[in-house]
């Protein structure tokens, strides 16, 4: 078994905080993707799960057995880096092999699981090149093919696609996901990029200031964020929030200055109470009989699709229409939310309303 457990792990350096209690349970073969903004400690998380920092407080598992004051080379994990981490005076197939000779295993053990990493990632042409000759991909491929040839218990992923162009990103983030359910290896992810965590991941965990904010699979999250952090950081474009009171009818929202939209129904006993309204961009339509008199500002065709930035009053919304569309900036527009999309969240906690 190479499930991993995290029971309320904490770590500090001096007097700052930087992971704050995070529990988090992965089962064995489970893709999981930490995500979350820059700071976030999700990186500082995976370090401790390698070994590379000391835990203050809580356990961490593998595979049953508690790591806490195991060196990183007895917890048999291999964590590939956002720098490729290569040895720029040692050869592909040199790469690939060197953690094996270190544990000392024979020359044809070593020659056949190099050749069988490289195949399954297709290096084979590139074994007798050094890292300096190889394109940004290729180098991440070897970083992955030397964490394969190792057959850990757990992979370990540092954001490593940040350094790769867009194109070369979606490429191999694929790449990764197909050879991960190939190998049906554990695998933890980093990522601050949520567009790498809703396609990659089995579970995503999200993370802020060092705390966990919501745990689920990847539409769990997207259709019911538990709070308005998670609401606005997964999705793009981001959801929109609208803030509001619910009126006398609970069927509309009165925005502060004045504006109201149709929100279909409230619980009664929200009436009169100031909420926030969340509305993912593709929950909102073009409505010329009973919308919410928009300022277009800004129209951006992206072929597929066009967004739209209007303003009611203050307010701002964001809008993803499927069809082309033939409004410009500087426009005047009605637009509409799905009530069946819509979210509720406290505007003073953040959290989740139950309707």
């Amino acid at each position: 078994m190479s499930s991993v457990q995290i029971r309320d792990v904490r770590k500090s350096f001096g007097a700052v905080s930087i992971i704050q209690g995070v529990t988090v349970d992965i089962e064995d073969g489970e893709f999981v993707v930490l995500v979350g903004p820059s700071g976030c400690g999700k990186s500082t998380l995976l370090r401790m799960v390698a070994g590379l920092e000391t835990i203050t407080s809580g356990e961490i598992a593998i595979g049953g057995r508690v790591v806490n004051k195991l060196e990183p080379k007895e917890r048999d994990v291999a964590m590939v880096f956002q720098n490729y981490a290569l040895y720029p005076q040692m050869t592909v197939a040199q790469n690939l092999g060197f953690a094996l000779e270190l544990a000392r295993l024979g020359k044809d053990e070593i020659k056949r699981k190099v050749e069988v990493a490289a195949a399954s990632l297709g290096l084979e042409p590139l074994l007798g090149r050094y890292p300096r000759q190889l394109s940004g991909g290729q180098r991440q491929r070897v970083a992955m093919g030397r964490a394969i040839v190792r057959d850990p218990k757990v992979f370990l992923f540092d954001e490593p696609l940040s350094n790769l162009d867009a194109k070369l990103r979606v490429q191999v983030r694929g790449e990764i996901k197909e050879l991960q359910r190939r190998l049906k290896t554990t695998t933890i992810y980093v990522t601050h990029d949520q567009v790498e965590a809703m396609t990659m991941g089995d579970k995503i965990v999200v993370l802020n200031g060092g705390r966990v904010e919501q745990i689920g699979a990847p539409l769990e999250l997207y259709d019911r964020p538990a709070n308005r952090f998670v609401a606005t950081f997964l999705g793009s474009p981001a959801m929109n929030l609208v803030e509001g009171k619910i009126d006398g009818s609970c069927a509309r929202l009165v925005l502060p200055d004045g504006h109201s939209a149709r929100i279909g129904s409230a619980p009664a006993a929200w009436t009169g109470r100031k909420v926030l309204l969340g509305i993912r961009p593709e929950a909102v339509r073009i409505d010329p009989e009973a919308g919410l008199s928009c300022l277009v500002s800004l129209v951006e065709p992206t072929g597929s699709e066009t967004h739209l930035i209007a303003h009611a009053g203050q307010t701002e919304i964001v809008a993803v229409l499927k069809e082309r569309s033939q409004i410009h900036e500087g426009d005047s527009v009605k637009l509409s939310f799905d009530a069946a999309q819509a979210h509720f969240f406290d505007p003073d906690s953040g959290e989740r309303l139950t309707l």
